[in-house]
């Protein structure tokens, strides 16, 4: 039997179940629903709470300065660098080396196949030449006047880090004015920076692999000289 408050009468259980069974699938409905909500906050909750991986080092946590805003940032920094130096340095001092680094390596190769007509740089091995460049003086000049450079901009990275709005990197060089699109911009960003890392990389083992065998990069190649 089924009492009803409204209008205090006596109903069979089956005949109440009919006429308010409507009512119950709804507010079942709603129990599970809410239920379902609170799961969803909980595991937010969690996830939230707990650090995020890099992408480019998984077993390791992402370190929080390095939070996907900058163009090809991939979480990697696995001395927690970011944490003690301003991001936007930390990226004007990657450009600079990027840069560098991509004159470096066109540089190794032409300095093979093409000398200035003068006796101290007739050497065909990188390593060589520069000893003998840095001891009778054009070495000496080409580090002036990138010196001379680096002090210029510095007021430049002085006012990015103060506020300025200025990206890192920037000197408003475009001559070809590929900057204009701002979806192409980034897309060239991110192609100098990979292709700037890639540069360090490569420079690097090419000055090792010289050492080592006391040729060039094309020579070691054309001889199949890759260890001493």
């Amino acid at each position: 039997m089924f009492v009803s408050h409204d209008c205090l009468t006596f109903v069979p259980s089956f005949q109440a179940f009919r006429i308010f069974g409507g009512y119950c699938s709804p507010l079942l409905k709603i129990r599970s629903s809410s239920r379902s909500v609170a799961r969803n906050l909980c595991s937010l909750r969690a996830s939230a709470s707990l650090p995020q991986k890099s992408k480019a080092i998984p077993f390791l946590d992402r370190p929080p300065a390095l939070d996907g805003s900058m163009v090809g940032d991939v979480g990697f920094d696995p001395l927690n660098i970011s944490s003690f130096l301003d991001l936007r340095w930390l990226r004007e001092s990657e450009i600079k080396h990027c840069r560098i680094a991509m004159l470096a390596v066109v540089g190794w190769f032409v300095q093979e196949v093409y000398h200035l007509p003068n006796e101290i740089y007739s050497s065909s091995v990188p390593t060589e030449a520069f000893w003998k460049t840095l001891a009778t003086g054009p070495m000496g000049q080409i580090l002036f006047w990138t010196s001379l450079f680096e002090i210029i901009s510095t007021p430049a990275v002085i006012q990015m880090l103060q506020g300025s709005g200025r990206e890192p990197g920037y000197f408003g060089f475009d001559p070809l004015g590929l900057g204009k699109n701002p979806e192409l911009y980034k897309r060239f960003q991110l192609s100098e920076l990979k292709n700037g890392r890639l540069a360090m990389i490569a420079i690097g083992g090419l000055i090792h692999q010289s050492f080592m065998t006391h040729m060039g990069a094309i020579q070691q190649l054309q001889q199949h000289k890759f260890f001493p």
